[in-house]
This record gives structure tokens, C-alpha cells and sequence, in this order.
């Protein structure tokens, strides 16, 4: 296993939960940070780089708080930054994560050696989403300490690689920490991504359907309604490929097989929109109205607490490698 030495001693279980847009906030990160396991969320989560500061501050805070009153060292936390040329806070947001020197962070839509360097200045990490080979090589190039494999039937912005071609392509040239995303959503599917080659395993949508996260209930209320035929992946939706609940985009009033895929990718402009609270327009919004899921969904059917799930996971892992043992010693 390649743990970064930031990781070593902190984990309960080799899990990280993804940065989820409208959906990750203060109280999901930190309740997963105190059981052993690493929370996110995006930066954008916050509708300025104010709100951001503030949320850095108050997990910090908390987090502090647990361990003077445990004795235990939570978790290391993350923060989603997206590089694109279309985010307009990705500077000022950069700044105030190397200000509190943020643990780790999560770059997506581009590599920056920059932004690498600016983050090592204080000691913290970098993982970088890749949905192939060549994005991994250029993350490589950039200095990034992990790579995030975000194979087929992973929510949001997912792949189209099979998760055993995916890692093994990257481990031919990638000897750090390799976290691995897409349809992860019991504590065997953890031990079977590290038996595959990742040390990490990368978990989203199970984390939708947790009592801490910010999504809507109805949107939680779907996750256990839907199953992996329900999910379809498409660019016209935000203008990037990505995996969305067929049954959201039909209530939305939405005709996959007529939209046109938007003639640009703004991320700025489609995060502020889906941030807005008002009620002018008709329109359904991406992310807030159209809601993203991963083929796992059809193995969630509950929304426990965050701790709660965590420990069944664990269990999971345990009865997983435990069998695995007596597998082999059967066969040796």
C-alpha cells in the first residue's frame, strides 16, 4: 500500500469521500474525519471565498475540538478545487487553502504544477481525477501525489474505462497513492479496489445517503429507488459527460435524444446558477434539479448516519479480507 505520510495512523478504514457539489458540507466532512475516514467537499460549495474561509475555519475548529476531547487524531480533511479556465475563484480559493494550509486538495478539469508547488509549500497534498491514461501522465508531469481513477459508473463526471484496465495503465507508471472511483459502495468493494491495485477507494453517491449531507431528501429518497439502469451518461446535460438519474432529467422535462450539447463549458456560470436560490425561470438546473448518481445505487437502500455507515463499512472490509485469507489458505 502507498500512503502519503499525512495518511499514516489517521484511517479507520482506506476510504475517501468525494467532494460532491451541493450535496458535501461542514457536517459530512467532519463526521467522517472523526471515524478514520477522509471528508471533502468542493470549494464551490460556498457561494463565495468568504463562505469558504469560514467553512475551512469552523471544520478546523471542530475538528480540534474532538481530538482534544478524544484523544484521537480525525481523519486528514480535502477540499475540491476546479482548475478550469472557467472558474473565476479558483486564485482567491487557492490563497485561502494554502492560509490554512489545507490538508489535501482535489483538482479536477486540469493539472497545474503551479497550484502542486503552492500546496507543497506547506507541506499538504494533491490528488488529481483522471478518467484515462493520458490525464494521468500529464497530472504525473504536474507533481501530483495521488491520482483518482475515476472509472465507468462513477457519479458526476465519470469515465468510460473498466476499473482493472484503468489502474493497471496507471500503476505501469505511477508508483504514489492510487485511489480508485466508480460504483464503490460496500465495505468488499473497498478491499476488492485495493486487491485490483488502488490504495484508496474513492466514495460518493453512498455518501448522498447519509443523514449529514446537504442534498435534498428527495433526491436521497431516489438513490434508493433507482438502480444501475436508471443512471445515463451524457454530455448535454452540463456540456461535460456525466452520469445522471434518468428519472430527475424526465421530471425536469428533459429529451436526452433532442437536447444539443452546449456550444461551451462554463463552470463558473453553471455553478452559480445551480447555486441560486431564486425561483426565476422555468428551468431545470443541473446538479441542483438533474441529480448525478453512479451505477452503485442499486445497493443503497437506507440513510444512515454518517458514523453509522462507516462502521458498517468497516465490518464489510473485515468480513471481506477475512475470507480472502481463508480463500488463499484453501488453495496453498
Amino acid at each position: 500500500m502507498t500512503l502519503p505520510v499525512q495518511f499514516e495512523n489517521r484511517l479507520s478504514l482506506p476510504a475517501v469521500v468525494a467532494p460532491m457539489f451541493l450535496a458535501s458540507g461542514t457536517q459530512l466532512v467532519t463526521e467522517c474525519c472523526k471515524a478514520g475516514v477522509v471528508g471533502t467537499f468542493p470549494a464551490l460549495n460556498q457561494r463565495s471565498t468568504q463562505g469558504f474561509d469560514d467553512w475551512l475555519t469552523e471544520i478546523e475548529t471542530e475538528l480540534e475540538r474532538f481530538h482534544e476531547e478524544t484523544g484521537i487524531k480525525p481523519a486528514p480533511f480535502g477540499v475540491n478545487l476546479i482548475v478550469h479556465k472557467s472558474n473565476p475563484r479558483l486564485e482567491a480559493d487557492l490563497a485561502v487553502c494554502v492560509k490554512h494550509k489545507v490538508p489535501l486538495i482535489i483538482t479536477s478539469l486540469g493539472a497545474q504544477s503551479a497550484l502542486v508547488e503552492a500546496v507543497h509549500s506547506y507541506g499538504g497534498l494533491v490528488f488529481h481525477d483522471v478518467v484515462n491514461a493520458r490525464h494521468a501522465k500529464k497530472a504525473a508531469q504536474a507533481g501530483v501525489d495521488g491520482l483518482i481513477a475515476v472509472s465507468a459508473g462513477a457519479g458526476g463526471h465519470a469515465g468510460t474505462l473498466n476499473p482493472f484496465a484503468l489502474v493497471n495503465e496507471i500503476r505501469a507508471f505511477f508508483d504514489k497513492t492510487v485511489l480508485l472511483s466508480g460504483s464503490l459502495s460496500t465495505g468488499s468493494d473497498i478491499a476488492a479496489a485495493q486487491m485490483m491495485g488502488a490504495d484508496l477507494a474513492y466514495m460518493g453517491t453512498r455518501f448522498i445517503n447519509t443523514q449529514e449531507c446537504m442534498a435534498q431528501e428527495e433526491y436521497k429518497q431516489q438513490i434508493t429507488q433507482t438502480s444501475a439502469n436508471d443512471i445515463v451518461y451524457t454530455p448535454v446535460i452540463s456540456g461535460v459527460h456525466a452520469n445522471f438519474i434518468r428519472q430527475s432529467v424526465e421530471a425536469a422535462g428533459l429529451d436526452l435524444a433532442t437536447l444539443e450539447r452546449p456550444s461551451k463549458i462554463d463552470f463558473g456560470a453553471e455553478l452559480d446558477e445551480a447555486s441560486d436560490d431564486s425561483h426565476e425561470g422555468s428551468a431545470a438546473k443541473p446538479w441542483k434539479d438533474i441529480w448525478s448518481a453512479g451505477h452503485g445505487v442499486g445497493s443503497i437502500d437506507d440513510t444512515p448516519k454518517a458514523k453509522d455507515l462507516i462502521d458498517r463499512l468497516k465490518a464489510e472490509y473485515k468480513t471481506a479480507h477475512d475470507q480472502q485469507v481463508l480463500k488463499v489458505a484453501k488453495l496453498t
